[in-house]
């Protein structure tokens, strides 16, 4: 047990046994990994499905794609209401089970309707991890600590998109240069490499299936359905006995005249209304900042830049590198500077970028270029609006109402997710490369505006301070 000696505004001090809090959050964040990781091995698989199925319109392309967004939405939609009624950790182990079947199902389809069905249940387990890793990992940790566990869970994401990046280059890395499409789709590449890509995504998910026996249930969510003495039991473990103590009595103050049922429309409370805005916005923006375009249809991207088959799945690896790399800098600062300055450097970093990378394809500049462009544009949204999104989304809502409120901020952030990656081969084809990344420039420059103006600093406050600040 080390005894915490911290500044920050929480008045709930204690012996934090670190190596406790850290395993468990790093468990819970394994929903993460399989996140990240499920979310990308389509984006290697992709050349190689598409010819097996013979995907030959952008419509099916774009369907391919963008289908798992289907059910991430019906995961986050329910994610609320299921974890408030049977806890936070059910639901993960049920997502956990859900990411090992869906893996195994999309590797063995034998025809397209067969795949997007798999992919769309998979979606699910993707809504169900999005939601309730990082929400779990904040109602477990210390206040001084909270920024930098929930990045845990932008780390395990960032994990999770790499090792299945690398893993698509390995399975792949002997395809000969140049390779034709009827070669790709009559060979082992089209006919069997892409399912190994799905199917060894169930390894992880075993893993993360038998982790989350290991560790409790959300204190906050016991003490909030009448179970407090087993909440205090586990916040004893985190800080020692006198934490858990404060803790639950302040959490029970929250709480003072309500029961454990959630009704969504109290969201529209006025005193939850502005918060619930905030939440929304800041979801929707991080997928419409543009990001993940890059990620899901990176082969487009990188051969309008002038680049060949092999060398875009070596580029795909070196941006998951990249995301890696720079998402360590935001754990480290992420509580230190503060959620808010990181969300503004990375809205208008990304906006600079993004008109670089527009005049590049305006001036048909390819190669090395656009290739720093394309990491630069990762590494600031590492570093910014991909974990510390997360963690505001999972600080600012009360603790009565939070799984409801998550739920549907993580609603938001899939719709959005899903405009985002059916619109961009339409986008692409209206406005050109050039004129599509500029209109995400755009919006990152009104998520500036909006950031400026309505995001408060959070950093080293209880859940319950900032309730009490937020929804007066």
């Amino acid at each position: 047990m080390i005894t915490a000696t911290s500044s920050d505004s929480s008045q709930l001090k204690a012996e934090y046994n670190f190596t406790y809090i850290w395993i468990i959050s790093l468990v819970a964040a394994l929903g993460g990994l399989l996140f990240g990781w499920d979310w990308v091995v389509i984006g290697g698989a992709k050349p190689f499905f598409e010819r097996y199925f013979d995907l030959t319109s952008e419509a099916l392309k774009g369907w391919a794609n963008s289908c798992a967004l289907i059910g991430c939405l019906v995961g986050a939609l329910v994610a609320g209401a299921l974890s408030d009624r049977f806890g936070r950790k059910r639901l993960l182990v049920a997502a956990a089970l859900l990411f090992a079947v869906t893996s195994l199902g999309n590797a063995l389809a034998d025809n397209f309707t067969i795949f997007v069905l798999w992919r769309m249940l998979g979606g699910v387990a993707i809504g169900l991890a999005s939601n309730l890793s990082p929400m779990y990992i904040a109602e477990v940790a210390p206040a001084q600590l909270r920024g930098r566990l929930v990045s845990i869970n932008q780390l395990t994401i960032v994990l999770g998109i790499l090792f299945a990046q690398y893993l698509n280059w390995y399975i792949v890395r002997n395809l000969p240069a140049g390779a034709t499409d009827e070669f790709i789709r009559t060979s082992w590449f089209g006919q069997s490499a892409w399912r190994w890509m799905f199917g060894l995504t169930a390894v992880p998910s075993l893993l993360f299936f038998l982790g989350m026996f290991l560790v409790p249930e959300s204190p906050r969510w016991l003490a909030k359905n009448g179970r407090p003495e087993q909440a205090r039991a586990v916040l004893a473990k985190i800080g020692g006995q006198n934490y858990a103590n404060a803790a639950v009595t302040e959490i029970e103050a929250t709480l003072v005249n309500e029961d454990a049922k959630v009704n969504f429309r109290e969201l529209l409370d006025p005193k939850l209304r502005k918060v619930l805005v905030l939440g929304v916005t800041l979801a929707v923006f991080q997928q419409w900042c543009g990001i993940n375009v890059i990620f899901n249809y990176a082969e487009e991207i990188f051969r309008a830049a002038g680049y060949d088959i092999s060398t875009v799945l070596k580029n795909i690896a070196w941006t998951g590198s990249v995301n890696l790399a720079f998402t360590f800098v935001a754990l480290g600062v992420v509580d230190k500077g503060g959620r808010r300055p990181l969300m503004l450097f990375g809205a208008a970093a990304l906006a600079v970028i993004y008109l670089a990378m527009g005049f590049c394809y305006q001036a048909h500049v390819q190669g090395l270029p656009m290739l720093l462009l394309v990491l630069a544009a990762i590494g600031c949204y590492a570093m910014s609006l991909a974990p510390v999104t997360w963690v505001v989304i999972s600080e600012v809502f009360p603790n009565r109402i939070r799984g409801a409120a998550i739920a549907v901020a993580v609603t938001a952030l899939w719709i959005a997710c899903f405009i985002l990656t059916y619109t961009f081969p339409i986008l692409n084809r209206v406005l050109g490369a050039a004129g599509t990344f500029w209109l995400y420039g755009a919006i990152c420059i009104a998520g500036f505006l909006f950031i400026k103006v309505k995001l408060p600093e959070t950093k080293g406050k209880s859940l319950e301070q900032l309730e009490n600040e937020l929804t007066k």
